[in-house]
């Protein structure tokens, strides 16, 4: 057989691989309403810009240290670089897999060397015919090229478990982008928590500060027997408490840096670390309305479980294809000599081509038992991929639910700082007069402390909704 010839076998093998076993994939309608609940006005973008899935993330930070430590923690975060590793893994099995739809051609060389001693019978006869040989050496040179039990996948079998670990590849990328989304997301929250930390450091401090020379005060009130002990002593726990809180988030302060740093995988340059909360806002406040529920298959979670419900679909193919004939062809052409010299010489080639094929009789019910196991992973593969659209629809709702109230909430606690400011500017000095006891006092500077904390966990609320709901809608790949 020429090479001309062993190559129209092999093509036609290919040409025989038609049929398809699984069966036709349909997405699953999505088990949630059509449409995500309603956007209140500040969540709209007035420009009508395209989906938060395409909105850069380096566009949506608006604080450039935001933005740089982002960038660090994608360069330099290690469960990012595990997911990255995984997405490599996947995609060599892949190619191990695809491997099986096409022969496996070798190529062979060897050479034998025999002596065969006197009188040593010999089938083939001497030069007399009698069988017997004279003692001499034979040397025999042979190369080849050839297939080895190469399955012609008539029905799919082959290509179906492709298709799977393809489908098994592109999940594990999708995989990778959750993980890098979420990393934006617990990077840019932890930045946030910080910025809020040293917010809540300064108030602390400040508020020290005023409860001393309320101490200090009342101190002085009491030695000219004008304030009682208890004044001092109920002066004596406000001080006490502020000083508490000082050491309290001093120590969350440093907690901050190092789980920033931690998620950065790097140790972060003190400049890029934030000072305050920006009351501004470090994010872009305004995101498109009104966005159907389709929006949510852009997440990457929703995504890879579509195809992991593929490569399972993909599955029930290989193991339908398992009940009917598994043929094979292992083939080889090439020359053999009983010289080196004559090794490609005219009258020396020879081939062979060996089909074989082989249909299950009786398994013990082991093929069944496959199927059905293909089948029952399609069906929890599609359970698993309609849970994760429905926690990704209560995250977005849960986000704008939180979206919608948060301006009445932060512009009623700045109404409550505001107005506790007041009261204790006015309760100092009708105490200074004498009119109110340093009770009312010490309540109000209490109450201006509390509202002033109040007042920066709303605006960490906000900020860190915003990120959220940036995450949630599938935002920060890019």
């Amino acid at each position: 057989m020429t090479g001309r010839a062993f190559g129209l076998v092999i093509a036609a093998g290919i040409a025989l691989t038609g049929c398809d076993m699984a069966p036709k994939y349909i997405r699953p309608a999505m088990p949630v309403p059509q449409a995500l609940p309603a956007q209140p006005a500040e969540t709209t973008d007035a420009a009508g810009g395209g989906q938060p899935a395409d909105l850069v993330w380096r566009n949506f930070f608006a604080d450039q240290r935001l933005r740089a430590v982002v960038a660090l923690a994608l360069d330099n975060n290690r469960d990012l670089r595990v997911a990255l590793a995984n997405v490599e893994q996947a995609r060599a099995l892949y190619r191990v897999q695809r491997a099986d739809l096409f022969p496996t051609l070798g190529v062979d060389a060897s050479a034998t060397y025999q002596k065969t001693p006197a009188g040593v019978v010999n089938p083939g006869g001497g030069p007399d015919g009698g069988g017997a040989s004279a003692s001499g050496r034979t040397d025999i040179y042979s190369a080849s090229a050839g297939v080895s039990a190469w399955e012609i996948d008539l029905f799919g079998r082959i290509r179906n478990l492709d298709k799977a670990a393809l489908e098994q590849y592109f999940a594990s990328a999708e995989n990778r982008n959750a993980a890098q989304t979420a990393l934006i997301a617990e990077v840019a929250t932890t930045w946030l928590v910080l910025a809020a930390d040293q917010d809540r450091l300064r108030i602390a401090r400040d508020t020290e500060k005023a409860f001393g020379q309320t101490l200090d005060l009342t101190r002085a009130r009491f030695t000219k027997g004008i304030a009682s002990e208890l004044d001092v002593r109920q002066a004596q726990t406000s001080y006490d408490q502020a000083r508490s809180d000082i050491a309290e988030t001093t120590t969350l302060v440093a907690q901050d840096r190092n789980a920033l740093n931690l998620l950065a995988g790097t140790t972060i340059a003190t400049d890029l670390l934030p000072e305050r909360l920006n009351g501004d806002g470090v994010t872009l406040a305004q995101l498109p309305a009104n966005l159907p529920s389709s929006v949510l298959l852009q997440r990457p979670d929703i995504a890879a479980a579509e195809h992991r419900l593929r490569a399972a679909n993909a599955d029930i193919g290989a193991a339908r294809a398992a009940f009917f004939p598994r043929i094979s062809l292992t083939a080889a052409f090439g020359t053999l000599s009983s010289g080196l010299s004559n090794l490609f010489g005219n009258g020396s080639d020879f081939w062979s081509v060996t089909p074989a094929a082989s249909l299950p009789i009786f398994d013990s019910g082991r093929n069944r038992g496959n199927l059905r196991y293909a089948q029952a992973t399609r069906d929890a593969m599609i359970a698993q991929y309609e849970r994760t659209i429905q926690s990704g629809f209560r995250e977005v709702a849960d986000a704008l639910a939180r979206r919608g109230t948060i301006t009445a909430q932060l512009e009623a606690q700045a109404s409550l700082r505001d107005a506790a400011a007041g009261a204790y500017q006015l309760s100092e000095a009708r105490f200074r007069a004498g009119i109110d006891p340093f009770l009312a006092t010490l309540d109000s500077q209490r109450t201006l402390y509390g509202a002033e904390r109040s007042l920066l966990a709303t605006r960490l609320v906000r900020e860190t909704n915003a990120v959220e709901l940036y995450r949630a809608l599938g935002g920060g790949l890019r």
